[in-house]
């Protein structure tokens, strides 16, 4: 049996675009991912060649019969229109978290490539982190009484990365992930133009109305940290548990993923629910944006 190979090409050449690059021209030996070769990159900047990777142009990515698959790892702003262009394209598709920058837009482009037979594949590499994994394991079974989440972080360009639900849903999918469904309850974002900085809080509730809540906070030199405090009715959690060293990379478990999919080796039941998070996580997503920029409610 002549094994299956998907041509894949990269669009995209920032951190994310290189990792991806790199890790297509290194498979791991007997993964999912030797299934996958790749042609060649996108980008609107000139490289000519990186390491042995050649640069072609969009024209060429999409009319291409030689390339079944396309790994989107541009400026978050420009995810929606990417995927749609691969899709409508008959490729599949692997893209960065979000996805899109609007529920709609994730809602649609999900139904085309259902349409299409294609795979729409996003990556969360935060959810396969050896940090998140043992975090998850100390979590099951427990029963919630109150829970934080803070990250704090630099100052992104939201021109590009889209509004903080967005560019910060790999929070809100750990949340879900964790804690099942969450309906918001209240949202609000303070910003200091000058200084640069931003703080955006979100309070949810879980399916048991108990209270969660998510702080995305960005200014200019504060560390990439999160800070936990989850308190159960067997006591808190405030700390991380300690975890491994994984030996495989993350875009790497992720691209195996995606290889998985390509050779339907993944369940129904599996994509259902991933499916399901995803959508579900951009949904809160809009909910928390429209909650923050609603005008300032002035009570006489």
């Amino acid at each position: 049996q002549i094994s299956k190979m998907f041509g894949t090409v990269v669009v995209g050449v920032g951190i994310a675009g290189l990792a991806r690059i790199r890790d297509l021209m290194n498979p791991m030996p007997s993964s999912p991912s030797e299934h996958l070769k790749l042609f060649g990159f996108v980008s609107r900047r000139s490289f000519g060649n990186i390491n042995e990777a050649k640069q072609i142009s969009l024209e060429d990515a999409l009319k291409n019969k030689d390339i079944h698959a396309a790994f989107i790892s541009t400026e978050n702003r420009s995810h929606e229109e990417t995927i749609r262009m691969f899709l409508e394209a008959g490729k599949h598709v692997l893209v960065e978290y979000p996805m899109a920058l609007s529920a709609k837009a994730a809602h649609e482009l999900w139904e085309m490539a259902e349409q299409k037979g294609k795979v729409l594949h996003v990556e969360h590499i935060e959810l396969l982190t050896e940090e998140y994994k043992q975090l998850k394991k100390e979590v099951a079974g427990k029963d919630l009484v109150k829970g934080t989440l803070h990250f704090t972080g630099s100052v992104l360009d939201e021109n590009k990365s889209g509004f903080p639900a967005f560019s910060g849903i790999a929070r809100l999918t750990w949340l879900i992930d964790l804690f099942g469904d969450l309906t918001v309850t209240s949202a609000t974002r303070e910003k200091q133009k000058d200084k640069n900085y931003s703080r955006m809080t979100v309070h949810f509730q879980t399916a048991n109305k108990k209270p969660l809540t998510w702080i995305e906070e960005r200014g200019p030199g504060m560390r990439r940290e999160k800070k936990i405090n989850f308190c159960f009715t067997s006591g808190c959690l405030e700390n991380f548990p300690e975890a491994p060293r994984s030996s495989v990379g993350l875009f790497m478990q992720d691209q195996n993923l995606f290889a998985k999919k390509l050779l339907g080796q993944v369940s129904k039941e599996e994509l259902a629910a991933e499916k399901w998070r995803i959508l579900r996580c951009l949904d809160l997503a809009e909910v928390i944006q429209q909650y923050c920029e609603e005008p300032e409610k002035i009570y006489s």
